[in-house]
Order: C-alpha cells, then structure tokens, then sequence
C-alpha cells in the first residue's frame, strides 16, 4: 500500500498591510505566517520586488518575518509567505508595506488676500508631501481658535481649502492651515494668509457658483463609507441639497439632517450605485454639478474545495465560486505553484478537473479568485491512495438471516484501491439462484434451507488478494391469520381488534399498530387503547370508542427475518355532527325563516332537528317554538315563531338520531326582528309619598326585550277620584320608574286613579289597568307627651310615650322617631331608631356606660316627622364586671354535673355582680339552656352518657359582664368511673384573661 501518513498539512493566517511612520530610523518591523500543523513547515517569505541576500536585516522567527532597521527606500513593497511540509507548499496573500510620512510646509510668507464684503472666497492649503491619508482644519488668528464649519464656511477634505461662500466684516483676519496625517498623528502648520477687505463697495447678489464639486466618476467599495463633497460660493449665502437623478429617494441610513456640504453613504451596497446630483441655489439663481458612483466589491468565496482522499485512477472535480465586482477571474496552483492546463488537468469557469489520477497528483492545492480589487485563496489537500485489498474495517456479516422464500443482500464491501474483481463461493455447494451485483455485493433470491450455509468473498487488485465469510440461516415465514375486516361499533362500547400470527418460535416478535397511518402510542392516548393479546397474539383493546376513533388501524408484525402487516376498519356510529351553514331569511315582527344543511351523520341516519335561539337578554341558548311543530331528520328548513320584536336573535340547530343528539352548530349571524308598537305595560303601578302638593306615581319599566321598536316610552294618566277627564304626561325615557305631578291645588293624602300607557316610534301601545294612588300627606302636627326614659343596665335604655290619635284627617302617622345623644355631644349629631305602628314604648341599646344621654320622641309618615315632645335625659348604669369567672372546675356524682368557679370581683367603676348565669348545651349545634345562681356553684342533674360544653357570665344591674372560656365535659361510659372523672376534673384549672 502507497499513502502517505495521516498528518494535518500547512493552514495559513491571514496577513496584514502594515505602515510605518518616515523617521530617520526605523524600528524593527514582523509579518506573522501561520503555525498551525503537526509537521514541520519550511517557511519562506517572498518578496516580489526584489530578492533579498541572505546576510540581509531579513529574518523568520517562528514563521514570523522579521525587518530589522527599517528602510523607507529600500523595505517598502509587496510579500508573501510561502508553507511547505510532506504534504505541499501553499503561499499566502500578498502583503503590502509602506511607509506613512508629512514634511513641513515651505516656510516663505503668503501674502494677503482681498475681498470684497458680500463676495465669495477661496483661501487655498497647498499640504507639503506625504503618504497616507490627511485631515484639514483651519485656524482663525490663534491657536486654539478653529474655524467652525456651517453653512457659510467650509473645509474640503479632499484639497484642504478653506471656502467662504459669502465674506463679512468679522472673517477680516490671518487663517492658516492645519495638516494633520490620520497614520502617523504628525500634524504641520501652514503660513498664515491674511484676509483683508477692500474699499471699494459691498459685493451685490449673484447666483451660486460651485467651487467644490465631486468627480464625474467615483468609485465606492461595498461596505466603505462614501463621502461626496459639493460647495458654493454666493450672496445670499446658497443652500445644498442631494438628490439622485433617478428619483431613488435615499437609504434610511443617510441622515438627510447632516446633510449639507458633504453627502455620507454608509456601508455602500450596490443599490447605491447611480448619478447623483448636488443642488446649490439662492434667490439670484441656482447651480448643479453631478456625477456617478460605481460599485465594486473585492473577491468573496462562496463556495470552497474541500479536502479529498480518492483511489488511484479516479477522477477528481473541484467546484471554486466567489462573488465580486467586477466579475472574479479564476486561477489554480499546486504546490505554490500556477497550474498549466493539460490532457488531464482542466479548469473551466473556476472549477479544476483532473482524470486519471496518479501519485504525482498529491499535494497542497489552491484556487485564487481575484479581480483588478483584490484577491481571495482557498486551500486543499489531494490525497491518492493505492492499497492491496482488506476486509478489516468492513468484513462480510457474521451471520445473515432470511426467512424462506424471500431475497436476502449480502455485502462485500472490502478496502482496496483500484477497485478489482469480486468473486464468491459457498462451502462445498454450488451456487444456486444467486446473482453477484456489479459492486460485488452477492444477491440469494427464493431462498430455501438449501440456502442455508458459509458464503465467502473473494477481492483481487493488482496488489494482492483477501476473502471474507459468513453464514446463511433460513427461518419460517411469519403468517398473519386474521382476516381483514370492517368493524361497527356505537360511541361508548368496547371493541376488540385482532391480530393473530404463526411465526419460526426461534424468533422474537414484536407487534406495533398504526391509526391512519400514524403509531398508537399506548400511553399517550387517555386510557382509550390497551394491548390485551397473548405471546402470539397482538389484539388491542379500545374502550369508550368516540367518534375520533373511526378509521384505518394496522397491525404489523416483525421479526429479525421479516415484517408483515394486516388493517381493519373501524366504523363508529355516534350522534350527528353540527350541522353549517345556518342562514336566516323572511324576519318579521315575530318570525323568522332557517335553512342549514345537514351535518355528517355518523352512520346513523339523522332522524330529527331541534333549533335554539339566544338574545343578549336570555340566560343561555333556549329552545324555540317552531312551524312545523317536529322538524324531522330530511328536512332542512323551518319558521320559528313567537319571538320578540326589534330584538337581536342567534339561532342554531342540532341534530338527532338513534345515538343521542349531536353538536350544536355554530350560531347564526344575528338578525334583529322587525319593530311594532309596544303590547306589554308597566306592572306594579303604584306611587304616593312625597313632599307637600306632590302626586308620586311609580311603575317597574318595561324590560327592552318587550319594547317591540326604538324611541319607546310611557304615557302617565291620572284624575282626582271622581273626576271624568284624564291628564296625560309623557315620560320619553324607557329607563324612567317614577313621575312626579306637582301643583298647589292637589289636597294631602287626596286619592288618585292612575294608569301607565306606552310608545315608541311606530306608534303607541295600550294603558295598564287603573290604580288608586295617594297624594303626599302632611307632616304630623302634634308632639308625643309624657315620656319617660329608664336605665335597664350599662347599654340599654327603655323610653315610653302617650300615643297620638292613629289618623288624624290628612295626618296619617307612620310611627315614632327616637333621637338620642350623649351630653358631651351636640343633638346634631344623635342617633335615631325608628318604630313602626302605634307602639309606645322602645329600647335603645348599644349605649356607654354610666353616660348622661338626652332623647327626644317624634312622629313621622311619608311627608317627614312632626315636632319633638320634651327632651328627658337619663343615666345608664355602670358597666358590667369585665373579669370573666376563672378556674372553672367540674366533677360528677350520681348522674350529676358540678361545677364550681371563683367569685368575680367588679372594679371601682363597675357595676356590682348580683348573680351568675350557667350556659349548657348538648353540643355545638343544639340550643343552650341557661340557668342562673348568686352562688359560685351549680348543680347540673344531666345525664352523664352525653357529651356536653358549659359557659358561665356574671351580671349586675349594668348587665352581663365578660364570659368564661367554653368548657366541654365529654361522655362518661358508667357510674363506677365517677370516681376516676372526679379526680381528673380536679386536675382541670381554666383560667381567661388575668388573675
């Protein structure tokens, strides 16, 4: 075998363009040249305009070249490195080295330059020689003092000239040049020009004239910053603006409010390209200078040769592409060398063919793709390989198995280079019904266990021989003996689907089944599909079978031999689906007219239809009333009837069948009935109350699904009692629950038959039934007398009065009003508790203690209260004890519960404690029963087999004080354990709040 090693062949980095600054001694200077390799790399440097001697103040240091003492006249001009190992030579880019320099300006004086006031000047910059690139500023007397560039004044970079479109009095002054170099950072200064003004008038207006203008031509680079300069000099000072001739409106990256003197393309693109015109003008006139900015883009690879190995006399093709502007011309090197064309060896529009390939065609290659802008490389190794033939890496399989009757592909796939002749032999058989394939690859069709056997393959090149083997076995064919069918199933119910086999019992099976084509994941699907078949079976289960499930399932069956498959369909019958395209047609006051056309019917013929309708008034869908009464399963139109006028409907259908009913449909567009005249009246008329000479009459408005149309309303009548004639009023409002009638004539508490009509635009409705309302009456006219005021303990009041006469003419009385306050507080700010009827006595509660109160008593009806009897006061008694009873014990005996508790002592502003109140009940739920002692013990005869929970208050003639803590007393089983619950009910110490 002729190769050589796998080792990594010479990559090189990029180099650089380096300036250096003109000094009379230069500092040591390196290009650096890529390390990248597993070899050594012999590293040359190329110096393309002159062959340096060896003794020279050249040097390689790590593939770096190094200059020592650099020399401006003898360094400067264009490298390249050039790599080489085992494996080639590539060569790098060119690299160019200059040198950045500016010498002084010519020290003689400029003399001055005169100008008129109003006229345009030109103060000119002449920079001294140099290399590199220069920035241009001016300065005005002295140093620091700049000139400002606006829209008056400008500095060119491109000449250095200073330019003043229009002179005035304060540019009088000496300007001189600042030269600055952009590589060096050496900055030189001109003589300075004097700038003087003449004596002979003021320049009059005149038209612009363009002093700095671009070039007829410029050329921009893709992705470089383009700058046009265009100034001119006038009076009145001109303006500038930029356009494109073609009418292009620029680029949202030109910032069109910078623009002025000079036009910034940024990131130039070819779209950019074209004519480009500079506009200066004033009121005298106006000027144009144009010119066209071309595109160019250097060289860029888009698609690169890759590293290839091939075998000795193939053939080799090598695509190389790059972008650029102008269009890249193309050329192909080996070795660091150009490579010529021959029989062989072709290149064609960038792509390198080469036929035939031998050893001498190994080594480094490159394509360079380069235009009048630059060039770009890309590298490649070529690899030619010839090696005798090997199955190491690739043997024939050990084993193949084939099931009897099928094919089987047995590959022979050795190693070797050129490719030889393939040939195959079984054991000490013939060959039967088997064919060698082109590649060598050994095809065995209808196999039979006379198949079975050794086969090996047999590689020769001119290099040598190798062979490889491996075994045959032939297994029993798989067999499926379920028949195909076509299963009905009802959505709910369960279905088996079976897939049964006989299978070679060597083999290992595996079931997996399909649902229209795509695998059941059985764990992923809800619990609807279960594996329930046995080691040669793979039935599957599908419970609560929904409509989703319809469709094709296939089982298929593999094994390491072979793979078969069988499908079923399966057919489920479920309520219909919702039915489309629900219109709505014919709407008048009270029907409309629906069509639809019939969803799918599960396989089960759709007998019946039911339509719903909603309004934004009802509470969800509603079924409807409809002609024909029963919309059976063919029919596809019907009216509905009996709604509402002037309100907006949805409608949907549904359908059934023998399953059950369907989806609903999705709703109708809204369709608004007709407007009539209103039919429905207010209900609940009724009213009185108010202030004096006042008719109040109200009503419960019309819900607006019952207000048939717009514009509705309601028309209020009313008369005296028996009087003839109706008065009328319209109150145009449909939210409007209360009219009032006012007039001075109208008596107190005078009766009134009253109804409510209706309307809206299309005309009006009828009057509700009559209703006797009152008018305001007055306010009562007497006080209560003889009240009393009584303290019943710390919170509690009880007033008394003497009744007034129940009804007195047109005074009717409602009941008392009760107004009481503390002293420390003024009477408007009392509270008020209210009776209702004749009552002459009431309660006050939720009162301080020991607080003087004052109280009042009135009498009121609807038209407000009359005058207060004579104001009492009274004060209520000291607060309760607020101590609760504390260390509460228990005990039984002989069916009884005892409990005993300390005295509570009241404080100095309490009210004393007369006695205790005993709270017991069965449990949390049930009522409590109280029982009350001026002792600190109580007796309880409870049966002791119930559980029962005890709380005990103290109280005093200023009421009941705080409660103590609830106390649960459980169940006990019998009467021998008394003794043992006595001990530990004296363990049991309840205490709240402080000793």
């Amino acid at each position: 075998m002729h190769v050589n090693k796998v080792k990594k062949q010479p990559f090189l980095i990029d180099s650089h363009i380096i300036q250096r600054n003109q000094r009379s001694f230069y500092p040591d200077f390196s290009y650096a040249c890529c390390r990248h390799t597993l070899l050594d790399i012999c590293l040359v440097w190329k110096y393309l305009l002159s062959v340096k001697s060896s003794g020279s103040h050249y040097s390689l240091s790590g593939g770096n070249l190094r200059i020592s003492r650099l020399n401006k006249d003898h360094d400067a001009g264009t490298y390249q490195c050039l790599a080489s190992n085992s494996f080639g030579t590539i060569v790098s880019r060119e690299a160019s080295l200059t040198f950045a320099y500016l010498e002084n300006f010519k020290t003689h004086k400029r003399g001055s330059v005169s100008v008129r006031e109003g006229q345009g000047v030109v103060l000119l910059c002449g920079p001294p020689p140099h290399s590199g690139d220069l920035m241009f500023s001016w300065i005005f007397n002295e140093y620091p003092s700049f000139v400002k560039q606006d829209h008056r004044r400008f500095v060119s970079q491109e000449t250095g000239n200073l330019y003043i479109a229009k002179v005035e009095l304060s540019d009088v002054g000496n300007y001189t040049c600042v030269v600055t170099n952009t590589v060096t950072k050496t900055r030189v200064q001109g003589p300075p020009t004097p700038l003087v003004l003449r004596s002979d008038g003021v320049m009059g207006e005149y038209e612009p004239k363009i002093e700095v203008q671009f070039p007829e031509l410029v050329h921009g680079a893709k992705g470089s910053t383009v700058k046009l300069e265009c100034f001119a000099l006038g009076n009145p000072v001109p303006s500038i603006s930029w356009r494109r001739v073609d009418g292009v409106p620029f680029a949202r990256k030109v910032d069109t409010r910078k623009v002025s003197g000079v036009l910034d393309l940024p990131y130039f693109q070819q779209e950019d390209a074209g004519t480009y015109e500079c506009v200066a003008e004033n009121s005298r006139g106006l000027n144009t200078v144009k010119g066209k900015l071309s595109f160019y883009a250097q060289p860029h690879l888009i698609e690169k040769p890759q590293d290839v190995q091939k075998s000795i006399d193939d053939s080799l093709v090598w695509e190389c592409k790059a972008t650029g502007k102008p269009k890249p011309s193309y050329r192909w090197m080996k070795n660091g060398e150009n490579l010529e064309p021959t029989e062989r060896v072709q290149v064609a529009n960038g792509a390198l063919s080469i036929s035939r390939l031998t050893l001498a065609d190994v080594g480094m290659y490159q394509c360079v793709a380069g235009n009048k802008h630059g060039e770009v490389y890309s590298n490649a190794e070529l690899r030619v390989i010839a090696v005798a033939p090997d199955f190491g890496s690739t043997p024939v399989r050990s084993q193949t198995l084939v099931k009897e009757g099928g094919d089987v592909l047995i590959e022979c796939k050795p190693k070797m280079s050129p490719w030889g002749i393939i040939s195959w032999k079984k054991t000490a058989e013939p060959l039967r019904e088997i064919s060698i394939l082109e590649n060598g690859n050994l095809r065995i069709w209808n196999a039979t266990k006379v198949d079975a056997g050794v086969y090996t393959c047999l590689a020769t090149n001119q290099f040598g021989v190798a062979s490889s083997f491996g075994s045959v076995t032939v297994k029993e064919p798989t067999v499926i003996v379920t028949q195909p069918s076509t299963m009905d199933v009802t959505v709910g119910e369960s279905v088996i689907l079976p897939c049964q086999v006989t299978y070679d019992p060597s083999l290992e099976l595996k079931f997996t089944w399909f649902f229209n084509e795509q695998l059941i994941h059985f764990a992923n699907h809800g619990g609807y599909f279960e594996k329930v078949g046995g080691h040669s079976a793979g039935d599957i289960m599908i419970r609560n079978v929904q409509l989703k499930h319809a469709g094709k399932y296939t089982c298929a069956v593999q094994t390491k031999v072979d793979s078969i498959s069988i499908a079923a369909d399966l057919v489920v019958r479920g309520p219909p689906g919702p039915p489309n395209g629900i219109h709505v047609s014919e709407v008048s006051e009270t029907t409309v007219s629906l069509s639809w056309r019939p969803g799918s019917d599960n396989h089960s013929p759709i007998t019946a239809y039911t339509i719903q309708a909603r309004t934004p008034f009802s509470l969800g869908w509603q079924a409807v009333t409809t002609v024909p009464e029963s919309v059976g399963g063919r029919q596809l139109t019907a009216t509905v009837t009996e709604l509402n006028p002037w309100v907006e409907y949805e409608f949907r259908v549904l359908g059934s069948n023998a399953v059950g009913t369907g989806e609903p449909s999705k709703p109708s567009k809204q369709a608004r009935t007709k407007e009539t005249s209103p039919r429905v009246t207010p209900a609940n008329v009724s009213g009185g109350g108010g202030s004096r000479s006042e008719l109040v009459i109200t009503w419960e408005p019309v819900p607006e699904e019952l207000q048939n149309g717009p514009g509705f309303g309601y028309v209020v009548a009313f008369r005296p009692h028996g009087a003839t004639g109706w008065m009328q009023a319209a109150v145009p409002s449909p939210e409007a629950s209360r009219y009032v009638f006012k007039n001075e004539s109208i008596q107190p508490f005078s009766p009134f038959h009253v109804k409510v009509g209706v309307y809206n635009n299309v005309g009006e409705g009828p009057f509700g039934p009559v209703s006797t309302i009152y008018s305001a009456e007055d306010e009562p006219g007497r006080a209560p007398t003889r009240v009393r005021a009584k303290s019943l303990s710390a919170s509690q009041v009880e007033v008394s009065w003497k009744a007034l006469p129940w009804n007195v003419s047109k005074r009717r009385l409602l009941g008392y009003e009760l107004r009481y306050w503390p002293r420390s507080e003024k009477e408007e700010s009392a509270s008020v508790q209210r009776t209702v009827g004749n009552q002459t006595s009431s309660v006050l509660r939720g009162l301080r203690g020991s607080t003087y109160y004052y109280i009042t008593v009135r009498a009121y009806n609807t038209a407000g209260t009359g005058p207060p009897g004579g104001t009492v006061n009274v004060t209520t008694k000291k607060p309760p004890p607020s101590q609760p009873p504390a260390k509460v014990m228990w005990n039984t005996s002989n069916s009884k519960i005892i409990v005993n508790w300390e005295q509570v002592k009241a404080l100095e502003n309490e009210s004393e404690v007369t006695g205790y109140k005993v709270l017991y009940k069965r449990n949390r739920h049930s009522p409590a029963n109280v029982m009350e002692t001026n002792t600190t013990s109580v007796e309880l005869s409870l049966p002791t087999d119930e559980e029962y929970i005890i709380q005990i208050k103290p109280f005093g003639e200023g009421g009941e004080g705080s409660s103590s803590r609830q106390i649960t007393i459980p169940r006990i089983a019998g009467q021998w354990h008394s003794l043992i619950h006595l001990l530990m009910s004296l363990m049991v110490i309840t205490k709240v709040g402080s000793d």
